[in-house]
């Protein structure tokens, strides 16, 4: 049953990698098996979408979770796009289709505990990268910037005297971060050490060899002091970004300031720490009650 001329089109035309390839005939075999189990008389031809939505709910009493059938349809979506251009039918019938809703991930975060215990207990070597990575986390917990951004940083984008930071963000789009006494006193160590290193370039944050830092660098040592203090599954800068969002809203911050904190084009973006803090207040209240 399985039309190996799709195989082709999403080899060829879509140029997906051999494990996409595997994936997609994998979820259509499925849906063929199914399909001749439910009606022996099965033709791919006549786009049965209640078909469709029989396999749906089949893939839900079998513990499929949506996400999971959100992708098998977006097989079978690919699927009768192929016959249409083959000319074999007329319509899509996935397009009648309401996919099942799939829950949000909520974001990574580190509590505040760990992030005391980064800055106020752990030992940084008392060289420049000592300096400079712990300069690095905290500018990272203290604005909520993109690792990019974070990368992008020049001298000339602090301002000292008004405490904010220049950032250059998304689709170049400039933003202006307030920062505190702490931020503020780290860079200027980490600046008086980075001045020590003959420099050709006026980026912020330097290797020891004075060129610009890289992504890679930067993910490694915030990797690799995160796991001091933190088990999370992922320790990366933008766990920083969600803590600093998380931390903020928990402690009263307005969503739109956070919004604007972090570079967001819209306030859509920024409402998942909002689902963030409820899980949380959930999970107090839950080993707090008594009747909970």
């Amino acid at each position: 049953m399985f039309d190996h001329g799709f195989s082709s089109y999403i080899a060829n035309e879509k140029r997906y990698s051999a494990h996409t390839l595997r994936a997609y005939e994998s979820d259509l075999q499925q849906f063929f098996d199914f399909a001749q189990t439910a009606d022996e008389n099965f033709n791919p031809l006549k786009g049965d979408h209640e078909l469709i939505r029989e396999w749906i709910v089949f893939l839900l009493d079998n513990g499929d979770k949506p996400r999971s059938i959100n992708r098998k349809l977006t097989t079978l979506h690919t699927y009768y796009k192929y016959l249409m251009r083959e000319g074999l039918v007329n319509d899509n019938p996935t397009k009648k289709i309401i996919r099942p809703k799939t829950e949000k991930n909520l974001p990574y975060f580190v509590d505040k505990g760990a992030m005391q215990e980064l800055f106020d207990r752990l030992q940084f070597p008392d060289d420049f990268e000592g300096h400079r990575d712990r300069t690095i986390l905290l500018t990272f917990y203290c604005t909520g910037m993109r690792l990019s951004e974070l990368c992008g940083l020049k001298l000339n984008d602090i301002d000292f005297h008004s405490s904010q930071l220049k950032v250059l963000g998304k689709r170049n789009k400039e933003r202006i971060i307030p920062f505190g006494i702490e931020l503020s006193s780290n860079l200027k160590t980490y600046i008086a050490e980075r001045d020590k290193i003959a420099l050709d370039n006026n980026y912020l944050f330097v290797t020891s060899k004075g060129e610009p830092v890289y992504s890679q660098l930067v993910y490694r040592l915030v990797n690799k002091y995160l796991g001091e203090v933190t088990t999370l599954d992922k320790k990366s800068p933008h766990v920083l970004r969600h803590t600093f969002a998380t931390h903020m809203l928990n402690n009263g911050a307005e969503l739109d300031a956070i919004k604007e904190l972090l570079g967001h084009a819209n306030l859509a973006a920024t409402q998942i720490y909002t689902h963030t803090t409820f899980e949380k207040l959930k999970e107090v209240y839950n080993q707090a009650h008594p009747r909970a």
